[in-house]
């Protein structure tokens, strides 16, 4: 398996942590990239580094502020600085926040998207000028199933982002294709351990909006242990992890472009095997079927 220089983003827990993990230990070069890393993040950037030099491993922490351009700027030009290049680049960033849409602000939303889409697009603006320079590299985003599939109520804004960011994905991939620049989107669905995604997830500013839906109290809770009764005892996230570490292991240009990591069964995959035949032969209709396969092409 070749050695890949890899950008992960949003490393200081959950999925982006065990990913950069399990690549760094496959062989791979990894810089966990995090916001904040000599402050509120310091003591998980320490924890990362002592776990490279324990297990001998190539795994950076990286500074890098998705809401920053000038944070992006900065962490690839190191990294490239550093290695030469860049192979692959993990757009893991995000935030989830729950309550009432309702309850949510414009501007709180505003403020979801531009940690959750407007992030990706940033670390796009930084990265691609080298990725398109070598014509060469993988662009792996982390989607979601709520994009597709049935997802419970209070997380509205969270849904939306994540819609957009998959779009966005999708869109790019034709647009860059043709710079030998490959593109997966992997889909995790539901897991009810193993991430503090539900636990650090923010809520609605508008308290008294939010007290209104009193009549919705526990449906969360009531949800969680539903999904948590659907689930497999082996349900954990490291197989997304596990993976995103066999996706960016195969040759260029056998790597999928959609992968769904599911457990729960929410009709995602069924959905998306659906648009998946619906996009490729609607490119192909159009006259874009070479863009299909974001294959090297030289």
């Amino acid at each position: 398996m070749k050695k890949q220089i890899v950008l992960v983003t949003g490393a200081g827990s959950g999925i982006g942590k065990l990913t950069a993990l399990s690549l760094a230990e496959a062989g791979h070069v990894v810089y966990a990239s995090m916001r904040d890393i000599a402050g509120r993040n310091n003591a998980r950037a320490a924890e990362l580094r002592a776990l490279a030099a324990q297990k001998k491993l190539q795994l950076h922490p990286l500074e890098l502020d998705v809401l920053s351009q000038e944070s992006a700027d900065a962490a690839a030009a190191t990294i490239v600085r550093e290695q030469g290049h860049l192979d692959v680049v993990m757009h893991n960033a995000g935030h989830l926040v729950v309550g009432p849409t309702e309850a949510f602000t414009p501007q709180e939303i505003a403020k979801v998207f531009d940690t959750n889409v407007l992030g990706a697009q940033r670390v796009n603006r930084a990265v691609l000028p080298y990725l398109r320079a070598q014509e060469s590299g993988l662009m792996l985003w982390i989607s979601s199933t709520t994009t597709k599939g049935g997802f419970p109520p209070f997380m509205g804004p969270y849904g939306a982002a994540k819609a957009a960011m998959d779009s966005l994905a999708v869109t790019l991939a034709y647009e860059i294709a043709r710079f030998g620049i490959e593109t997966s989107i992997v889909v995790p669905g539901a897991f009810t351990k193993g991430t503090d995604h539900f636990p650090s997830a923010g809520r609605p500013a508008d308290a008294a909006i939010a007290a209104a839906y009193a009549r919705y109290d526990g449906l969360m809770d009531q949800i969680g242990a539903r999904l948590s009764a659907l689930m497999p005892d082996g349900a954990d996230p490291q197989a997304v992890a596990d993976e995103i570490v066999r996706i960016v292991g195969m040759p260029v240009g056998t790597r999928p472009m959609r992968s769904v990591v599911d457990f729960v069964g929410d009709g995602a995959a069924e959905v998306f095997e659906v648009s998946e035949r619906v996009r490729i032969e609607f490119a192909k209709r159009i006259g874009m079927a070479d863009l299909l396969e974001a294959k090297v092409r030289r």
